[in-house]
């Protein structure tokens, strides 16, 4: 018997967990991003961490429904969540930290290439799960256009 409430809050508490960490540990450096050279549509500096903690938290209510399913499933969905987050830990270190930005938007293709595959190991496991993910999916392709452009005007 799963406690979905309990579920729930770990999962939402582990995501944003881990996107704070990665903006904690790169914090120094992400206030240079405002001085690059952006591209067209690049949004303002706050826009970010609002944007990326509501994502962090449909990751969280997501992975806690393929936690609490019965679906002999959920093992493989869950370890495809833990890769991605994982990887999206990393990303703000290779852009911002390391300075990588064509590196970064790789890692960025790699990230939603995993997420993808979440989106779809979700469905396997439930509709609502993986729906729950189509705004990561997409602020992921808006990432990597922003990514992308911010690389190649400052290259």
């Amino acid at each position: 018997m799963c406690n979905k409430k309990v579920s729930g809050l770990f999962f939402i508490l582990l995501s944003l967990g881990v996107g704070g960490l990665s903006g904690f540990l790169n914090m120094g450096a992400m206030s240079q991003y405002q001085t690059l050279n952006q591209p067209p549509l690049a949004p303002p500096a706050w826009v970010f961490p609002v944007v990326w903690t509501i994502l962090y938290i449909l990751m969280g209510i997501g992975a806690a429904i393929v936690y609490c399913s019965d679906s002999p499933k959920r093992k493989e969905a869950l370890k495809t969540f833990f890769i991605q987050l994982v990887f999206n830990f990393c990303w703000s270190f290779f852009f911002f930290t390391l300075e990588w930005r064509f590196f970064a938007f790789v890692w960025l293709i790699v990230l939603l290439l995993l997420v993808l595959a979440m989106v779809k190991d979700f469905n396997e496991v439930s509709t609502v799960a993986a729906r729950l993910q189509i705004p990561y999916v997409i602020w992921l392709c808006f990432a990597a256009y922003l990514n992308f452009g911010t690389w190649w005007l400052n290259r």
